[in-house]
């Protein structure tokens, strides 16, 4: 993994007391599965195919970008812990740029994220390209 230094997090506070602290409004925190999104798509039931698997067109260099634009890479996987050296392998391997690499997401998809911070969820469909702006429908809470 790359030691870049993470960007500093802003101080807030609500009705006079420290909350937690958020980004900048132009950095982005990115979440990014692996299996199926990066690469191949490899269950968990066949480790041995994961220190082999195809790397997606233009997966390694928009992630990089975003990373060398100064935003924080993740990678959010269902993969296990045991899963995890050769994950590394992986990603360094190819000259992943990242900031961390979090282990154990619950499989099946249909994720339904809540959260107290924006969130904001981009499906990927088989091409990485910068994003765009689209309005759509979400679930929220009543106000």
């Amino acid at each position: 993994m790359e030691n870049k230094k993470t960007p500093k997090l802003v101080e807030t506070e609500v009705d006079g007391k420290h909350v937690s602290p958020i980004l900048p409004d132009e950095v982005k925190n990115y979440l990014i599965d692996i299996d199926g999104t990066i690469c191949d798509d490899i269950p968990n039931e066949e480790p041995e195919r994961m220190a082999t698997a195809e790397l997606y067109p233009d997966a390694l260099e928009t992630l990089n970008k975003w990373y060398e634009d100064g935003h924080i890479i993740t990678f959010f996987t269902s993969r296990t812990e045991e899963h995890r050296e050769v994950t590394e392998a992986w990603l360094k391997k190819y000259n992943f740029k990242y900031h961390g690499l979090l282990m154990g997401k619950p499989r099946g998809g249909n994720y339904h994220w809540i959260d107290n911070h924006i969130v904001r969820a981009t499906r990927y469909t088989g091409k990485f390209t910068e994003l765009q702006l689209k309005e759509a429908t979400v679930q929220v809470f009543e106000e």
